[in-house]
């Protein structure tokens, strides 16, 4: 019999030569190829130069940079490879003007505005990122912070009613009641305290013709002389005077545009609310209602993990 032959060990020039293989297939693969990352809008005021700077903080690895809209060509004229970032619904109405262009996330775009410039037909290689709180989040938040509610009271006009849909949907398995009165015109109180009369809560849609700094008074004061609490339509209206509603600041955003642009383009859903978010809660609209101390970090992880395990 032969005897068994010994495997010689590698020599450093073997391994020297095998690890600069690896290093030049890490270095030339898809993944850690950086991207190009153009945001877009009317203008680089300070607020979207600050948030520009923590995007390009946050993926060193890209160019990220801002143009405004007004210097760049038509959309499709520009790079394929190009992920467009828009600000604003003046950006939006630029890319709108080609079918044709780049992969586009539209960063902040309520349902309402969407509708207006979209209606039911979206345009190609767009993904809409929501400004509006989902509704079925709200109404999770409405019945962690009042339990005994049942029938939901909902405001709308000619502009808001294709969310009413939705809502309903989502208030089924809640087992909620959705209550609607239509409030054409705000100056007529009517509508308004029908709906009080029939409802345990009110839940604010995201439709500034019906919450705004002059309808904000009749609303509020209405709601509290029936002791109701209004839930939403955002964290601007909690300030005035609603009890709590959900939101996503800017950490949120960016985590979101993190994550969807690790992500192939052809992934990007054609609409998405942001997973990540906070409660804000009106503290003293809260003492007055007789509810306890809401602790806003605590709803939210209620909230969150909730979304994770239905």
């Amino acid at each position: 019999m032969l005897p068994a032959r010994t495997r010689k060990p590698p020599t450093f020039g073997h391994l020297l030569a095998l690890l600069c293989l690896v290093v030049s297939g890490w270095l030339n693969s898809p993944m850690v190829q950086a991207a190009d990352i153009l945001l877009t809008g009317i203008e680089g005021s300070p607020g979207v130069q600050s948030f520009t700077q923590a995007l390009r903080e946050l993926r060193p690895g890209d160019n990220v940079r801002f143009q405004p809209v007004a210097e760049l060509p038509p959309p499709g004229e520009l790079h394929g490879d190009i992920r467009v970032i828009l600000l604003d619904l003046p950006s939006l109405d630029w890319r709108l003007q080609d079918t044709q262009g780049p992969p586009t996330l539209v960063l902040r775009i309520s349902r309402l505005q969407a509708q207006q410039r979209l209606s039911d037909t979206l345009a190609p290689r767009l993904s809409l990122l929501w400004s509006d709180p989902p509704p079925g989040r709200q109404l999770r938040l409405a019945r962690i912070l009042l339990p005994q509610v049942k029938r939901v009271g909902v405001l709308y006009d000619n502009h808001s009613e294709f969310l009413l849909k939705e809502l309903r949907q989502a208030a089924l398995p809640l087992g909620l009641e959705v209550v609607t009165e239509r409030w054409d015109n705000t100056h007529d109180s009517r509508p308004l305290q029908a709906l009080l009369k029939n409802s345990d809560v009110l839940l604010g849609l995201d439709d500034p013709d019906l919450y705004n700094p002059k309808t904000a008074k009749n609303l509020l004061l209405s709601s509290y002389a029936r002791q109701l609490a209004l839930i939403g339509p955002n964290a601007g209206f909690v300030k005035a005077g609603s009890l709590a509603s959900t939101y996503s600041d800017q950490s949120d955003w960016l985590a979101t545009l993190d994550n969807l642009l690790d992500q192939p383009p052809a992934s990007w859903p054609r609409s998405h609310y942001p997973s990540r978010f906070k409660v804000s809660s009106n503290a003293q609209v809260a003492r007055s209602l007789g509810i306890e101390q809401i602790n806003e970090a605590s709803v939210a992880a209620l909230l969150a993990e909730g979304e994770r395990h239905p």
